[in-house]
């Protein structure tokens, strides 16, 4: 991209963001050095409206936002980057009724498919970066077809893209650990070989065991000392069993704080006393749960919040052989959960941006994470006047930093200063987000 020669180029490591609007609704300028936040300058005198249209002002070293939002980084709690179609030619959505057929449905189509899982996850990667998630926790599959090939991957394109998002990696074993022969030690070479958490998968539902399952997937976080992170569709009473029988091993292996339960249903297909009994034994065993905000049994995230239950936020899968859908875009998530949830006020959209943020980052377990001087300087500024706004009004992102370097948005943003050479390791013909 060419610029004329009196327009300057935007800083790849600007010292201050000027005339920003904060989360909490103040105007400052954030101060930056050493890829961290260095403080925080209040600027009371300019109050009104944020110019917000007028697109970011490069000055010296500075950039002046007109009062456009700053965030701290998106975080995607829960994506598939191995299982994307996104970079490969469009595939029709196959049809299927139950969890099995989706699973041998995907298993036929990922043998077809002539473009790799590097490059397809690499496509999603790009991105998500332009978007503004700066961290992001991918399930790979293990199982007895694709072993380990699918983590080598995500470990290729994880170091790839080091300097421009922050990416945790489940051993997801999508086949069942019980019921498949051999996956129980190739999660534990998972582990071994760059997977940072040991998933699972419906243990009634799927390997009709909950304690053979538990028992493998608990015992190889202990002896790996890795986090857990278990993928739970069932329904119902069933449902919340096994929820509170993930509870129960958690606090016994003093383990609060590093065990997540994704998707989670049956929180959302129970009545209140057995709701409030499982949310209260989540809550005491600090066990977070993922949503994605299905379109049916979406967990109450409100009620759990108010049982002190972390919830979280996730894309889950992004243009797959799961659902045809999918854009990465974390504020759109947001805005998804809360119309399925009935956010509707300020607060409770505040809240919704918190399961894509704040939420987040803590049951992500990351550190330096935050809008406040010391923290690592992972922001994104989107063109809105405040957080409910942002999560209600589907806004551009103007400016995306990495440790306090410029990695994006897309060049063709309504950014015209932006210099495409300029993203570090970025490439100026990545795929970017559809118009």
């Amino acid at each position: 991209m060419s610029h004329p020669a009196d327009t300057p180029s935007i800083p790849l490591a600007p010292e201050v963001l000027r005339n920003a609007t904060l989360p909490d609704g103040r105007r400052a300028d954030i101060h930056l050095a050493d890829g961290r936040v260095a403080a925080l300058v209040d600027q009371p005198d300019r109050a009104g409206r944020p110019d917000t249209g007028r697109g970011p002002v490069v000055g010296p070293g500075s950039i002046d936002l007109g009062g456009a939002l700053v965030l701290p980084a998106l975080v995607d709690g829960h994506a598939h980057l191995d299982k994307t179609l996104l970079g490969a030619p469009w595939q029709p959505h196959p049809t299927s009724a139950t969890l099995r057929e989706h699973i041998a449905n995907e298993r036929a189509l990922r043998t077809s498919v002539d473009v790799s899982v590097a490059d397809r996850a690499t496509t999603l990667a790009h991105r998500m970066v332009s978007l503004g998630t700066g961290h992001v926790r991918s399930h790979v599959d293990i199982d007895p077809d694709v072993r380990l090939d699918g983590l080598h991957a995500l470990v290729e394109v994880r170091e790839k893209f080091h300097d421009r998002l922050g990416m945790q990696i489940v051993a997801f074993p999508q086949s069942g650990v019980v019921t498949a022969p051999g996956v129980a030690d190739l999660l534990d070479a998972a582990l071994s070989e760059g997977a940072d958490l040991i998933g699972g998968l419906d243990p009634a539902g799927f390997d009709g065991d909950v304690d053979g399952q538990l028992d493998i997937v608990f015992g190889l976080a202990e002896r790996h000392g890795a986090g857990i992170d278990i993928h739970l569709h069932d329904g119902g009473v069933t449902g919340t069993r096994q929820l509170r029988a993930i509870a129960e091993r958690t606090a016994a292996l003093g383990l609060n704080g590093t065990v997540t339960v994704s998707h989670a249903y049956s929180l959302g297909e129970v009545d209140a006393p057995e709701l409030d009994r499982t949310a209260t034994a989540l809550a005491t065993a600090g066990v977070a749960i993922m949503t994605n905000g299905p379109r049916h049994s979406m967990p109450p995230v409100l009620r759990l919040r108010d049982h002190g239950v972390r919830v979280f936020a996730g894309s889950d899968n992004i243009r797959d052989t799961w659902w045809p859908y999918g854009t990465a875009d974390m504020l759109e998530r947001a805005t998804v959960i809360g119309l399925q949830g009935d956010l509707m006020t300020d607060d409770e959209l505040r809240y919704a941006a918190s399961m894509a943020t704040d939420e987040a980052a803590a049951a992500l377990g990351l550190t330096g994470y935050g809008l406040a001087p010391g923290c690592r300087a992972d922001l994104v500024v989107v063109a809105a006047g405040g957080v409910p706004e942002a999560v209600a009004a589907h806004p551009r992102r103007l400016l995306v930093l990495h440790g306090g370097r410029v990695v994006g948005p897309a060049p063709e943003n309504d950014f015209p200063n932006f210099p495409a050479v300029s993203v570090p390791g970025g490439d100026a013909s990545a795929p970017q987000e559809e118009r």
